[in-house]
This record gives structure tokens, C-alpha cells and sequence, in this order.
């Protein structure tokens, strides 16, 4: 079992309940939390499993940068943030993302941003293994830096 406080890049299988609790305190009035699973299809194939690998130093990195954006827009509001690496099955979580706020629209909006941010800046690469072949999804493309990716996940955050 990983880790459940802040910011991990982890081969073991994640504990969203444990991610979620992690950031609560006894001042928030609500946790938001995300979890992406490994689903059978894409693109009209039928997935096997998938295969995670991050440069795991920029990819925590990452989820700092992305946590010090939420708070600066949602004062107040902490992230907590797990992705897996390796092979990953069907039905399996790959990320656990938690935000704590005194606010239930803070909590909602800055966990948005931050799986919004993860796939735009974190440096983590998906493997699809399906029926009759595999390939290679593109990761992240944004510059840590590029303001018009950070203001496009800030749009889909709040919308």
C-alpha cells in the first residue's frame, strides 16, 4: 500500500479512500476526489491492460506546481495526488486525486484543474496493450510554463 498523503508516483495499486483522507481537516467542509480507472475500449479496440511509465522527479514536480496553482486560485484548497506506474488492469485505479476545501465548489473546481493540469504537464506515458497490438498514447505536451494550457484547464475547471 503507497503512501496516502501528498504527492506520489507509485507501482503499488492506489487507495483513493486513503488519497481523500489524507487532505482532510477538521476546518474543510468538503473533499472532492477523482479517480481514473483503466477502461476496455478506446478508440473502437478492446483494452487488455494498460502500462504507466513517469519520470517520476518531474512528474512529483508536477503535482507541486499543480497544487501551488490550486491554491493560489482556491485559497484554502489542498491536493493530494497518486499515479500509478507499470501495468495497470482493466477496472484498476491509475490516479487518485483529492482536494480539500472549506468550500464544496473550491474542492470540486481545483480537483478538476488538477487531472486537467496532470494530463497537459506531468511527465507520465501511457502504454496500450489491445487485442492484435499495442501503441503508445501521447502524454503530456504543455510546457510546465505555457499560460494558455494553464488558463485552458482553469476554463474546464470552472465550467
Amino acid at each position: 500500500m503507497p503512501p496516502a498523503a501528498g504527492f506520489v508516483v507509485t507501482g503499488a495499486a492506489l487507495d483513493p479512500a486513503a488519497v481523500a483522507a489524507s487532505v482532510a481537516r477538521d476546518s474543510d467542509g468538503a473533499v472532492a476526489a477523482f479517480v481514473g480507472l483503466v477502461r476496455d475500449h478506446n478508440a473502437g479496440r478492446r483494452v487488455l491492460w494498460l502500462e504507466y511509465e513517469a519520470f517520476e522527479p518531474l512528474a512529483l514536480k508536477a503535482f507541486e506546481q499543480i497544487a501551488r496553482e490550486a491554491a493560489d486560485h482556491w485559497p484554502g484548497a489542498r491536493l493530494a495526488i497518486h499515479h500509478r506506474t507499470g501495468r495497470v488492469a482493466i477496472g484498476d485505479a491509475s490516479v487518485a486525486i483529492a482536494a480539500a476545501s472549506p468550500h464544496r465548489a473550491d474542492a470540486f473546481a481545483a480537483c478538476r484543474y488538477a487531472i486537467e493540469r496532470i494530463k497537459q504537464i506531468a511527465p507520465i506515458w501511457k502504454h496500450e496493450h489491445f487485442d492484435g497490438g499495442e501503441v503508445w498514447i501521447e502524454g503530456a505536451t504543455a510546457d510546465p510554463a505555457d499560460e494558455a494550457a494553464r488558463q485552458a484547464a482553469l476554463e474546464r475547471a470552472c465550467t
